[in-house]
């Protein structure tokens, strides 16, 4: 492989949809035998090679798993001189991208542990779960977003769903006619990065029309990811006034059948999600960053109940406990049961003799370059929480729009990175 691009395009090739393991691990088992590293692979599918008898100081860290749109989607990849994307899927840059990093030094014979994570995008559960050992004092995270910009900070994060199952049969006496309103193909993104960039939500425009045209709920389903903003939702209410779009790309179709009966759920799960404060809760003015949010990223009904899925994340784990405990409260004011999982805990902020060489480094290759936390969840804080003397820091190219169809990366950006972290790996 003689380019970065050249090797994220051949493991782009490979199935790393999350869940999606055995690809990916045969293809590293390969490459680790053909270049002379040992590659250990433990219970939750992470892989870590390095030198039989090296003496890495540094661990080189990606997650290999890619937010898919599609169940088991391979991205067909779309270049133009600037950038590559993803003919209607995403990229997979995020964590393509520093996957194609770690392979590039191995095939430069670099003495350094490089590990690939599983399962990140579903609750960093690789990460969560690994039972490998990490013999070097550094690690360089290959996951962030934004060239330049050197992340020492992360959000923490907490996943929260409920169940709604208050229903009845009711007789149609207000001869209430049925309404289809789907919206479909609204921009999506990142539920951490892109939370304040006024992205909007299809499961809350959907409510909107529906609690104004006093809507009664029969089926509801939206969203796509639990760390994704929606793109589609669709709905089928009762209703004596016909519903208004809240978006230009919703489509309202009335149902010509008249029913007798209706199944619906009781409008207070409704009024909820229309009255809930969706999105950033507060910022840090001190670090210029989100401080608190709140994601209403799914909603699927079944045949018992409605369940909903919120994605909250704060940049301290007190906020974070707070904003979940007063969510879960609210949702068992309207008769949810609710349970939370996904859990990970912030990266607090923390400069050290590393990010400060990483800061110097870099500044050769950018002025501008800069330490910054991001309201998102790495995998770097689960690793500070395993090994606390592990000095961290984490850069990567800019991608734009991660976990939605729109991701694409600057060709010029993933360039310059790899010159940023060759140097970190031969400085350390």
């Amino acid at each position: 492989m003689s380019t970065i691009i050249d090797i994220f395009k051949e493991i782009t090739k490979l199935q790393r949809c999350s869940g999606n393991h055995n690809e990916f691990i045969k293809y590293m088992q390969d490459l680790s035998k053909n270049l002379g590293y040992i590659c250990l692979i433990d219970s939750a599918n992470n892989i870590l090679c390095k030198k039989e008898n090296g003496k890495a100081k540094i661990v080189f860290q990606s997650h290999y798993d890619i937010v898919c749109l599609n169940e088991n989607c391979i991205p067909q990849i779309i270049e133009d001189d600037e950038t590559l994307k993803a003919l209607n899927s995403t990229l997979g840059a995020d964590n393509g991208i520093g996957c194609s990093y770690m392979i590039a030094l191995m095939y430069q014979n670099f003495d350094g542990e490089f590990l690939f994570t599983s399962d990140e995008e579903i609750g960093l559960i690789g990460a969560n779960s690994l039972t490998l050992s990490i013999e070097s004092k550094y690690m360089l995270n290959l996951d962030s977003e934004e060239e330049a910009e050197i992340c020492i900070g992360c959000a923490g994060g907490v996943d929260i769903k409920a169940l709604f199952n208050d229903k009845k049969i009711v007789e149609n006496r207000d001869n209430l006619d049925l309404y289809e309103i789907s919206i479909e193909n609204l921009a999506g993104g990142h539920s951490g990065v892109d939370i304040d960039k006024d992205i909007p939500n299809a499961i809350k425009l959907l409510i909107k029309s529906i609690k104004e045209c006093d809507g009664k709920i029969l089926d509801i389903n939206g969203g796509e990811r639990i760390n994704s903003i929606p793109a589609n939702a669709k709905a089928i209410i009762a209703s004596n006034k016909e519903p208004k779009k809240s978006n230009e790309n919703m489509k309202i179709e009335k149902i010509n059948t008249k029913s007798d009966h209706f199944v619906v759920y009781n409008n207070k799960l409704r009024d909820f999600l229309y009255s809930f404060e969706n999105g950033v809760r507060e910022i840090n003015k001190e670090i210029e960053v989100v401080q608190s949010s709140i994601n209403l990223a799914l909603i699927k009904t079944s045949i018992d109940d409605i369940s909903i899925e919120f994605s909250a994340r704060a940049m301290d784990n007190k906020d974070l406990k707070e904003l979940k405990e007063k969510t879960k409260k609210e949702l068992e004011n309207i008769s949810c049961k609710v349970e939370t999982y996904g859990k990970y805990p912030a990266w607090s902020v923390d400069i050290n003799s590393f990010t400060n060489k990483v800061l110097e480094i870099y500044k050769n290759y950018n002025k501008n370059a800069k330490l910054k936390a991001i309201h998102a969840g790495l995998e770097c804080a689960i690793f500070k929480d395993k090994f606390p003397d592990l000095k961290i820091a984490s850069i990567g190219p800019t991608i734009k729009y991660p976990h939605s169809k729109n991701e694409f990366v600057y060709k010029k950006s993933i360039e310059n990175v790899f010159e940023v972290v060759k140097n970190i790996a031969n400085s350390i």
